[in-house]
C-alpha cells in the first residue's frame, strides 16, 4: 500500500502508508463483517480506504466503511489508528464523524490491542465500550458479527 490522501477541514493531508500489522487487522475485520452482512440486503461494505465524502471539505478514507445499500450513506466507520499519525484519527477525524452524525464508529487502536465502540446520539457520539483481551466485539445492527480482541489483534 502506498501513502494516501484524506482532506479534513479543507487542508490536504498525505497519510502514511499502512504497516503489515494494520493490514493483517484491516483484513481480519473485512472478513468478519463480510460474513455478517452477507444476509443484510440493505447494507455495503466498500473495499477498505475508499474514499468517502463526509461533506464539501472532508473527503475521507477509512479502513472500513458500511452504507446504506439505498443511498450510499455511511453508517458505520472503522479507523485503524496509525501510531505514526494518530492524532489525526483520534482526535481530529472522530470529532467530524461526530459533527456529521455518523451513526457508528469504531476506533481499532494496534498500540493497545482495543477497539473503542462509539453510538451517534442526538448529543454527539457516545462511547459504548473498551473491549479488549478476550472481549467480544458485537454490534446490534449486524446481528451476525462477534469477532473476539484476541482474534482481531491475532493474539
Amino acid at each position: 500500500m502506498n501513502p494516501y490522501e484524506e482532506i479534513v477541514e479543507g487542508e490536504r493531508f498525505l497519510r502514511s502508508a499502512p504497516g503489515e500489522r494494520h493490514e493483517l487487522i484491516c483484513g481480519r475485520l473485512h472478513e468478519c463483517v463480510r460474513i455478517s452482512i452477507a444476509n443484510l440486503t440493505h447494507t455495503r461494505m466498500l473495499t477498505p480506504r475508499s474514499v468517502v465524502q463526509l461533506s464539501a471539505s472532508n473527503w475521507f478514507r477509512p479502513d472500513m466503511t458500511l452504507v446504506t445499500q439505498e443511498t450510499g450513506k455511511i453508517w458505520l466507520a472503522a479507523e485503524i489508528i496509525n501510531s505514526e499519525d494518530h492524532r489525526s484519527d483520534t482526535v481530529n477525524k472522530k470529532l467530524i464523524y461526530e459533527e456529521l452524525n455518523i451513526p457508528r464508529l469504531w476506533m481499532v487502536d494496534p498500540r493497545y490491542d482495543n477497539v473503542e465502540v462509539y453510538h451517534g446520539t442526538p448529543y454527539g457520539l457516545s462511547l459504548k465500550h473498551i473491549l479488549a483481551g478476550r472481549e467480544i466485539l458485537q454490534e446490534e445492527l449486524l446481528p451476525d458479527l462477534s469477532i473476539s480482541m484476541a482474534e482481531l489483534f491475532g493474539r
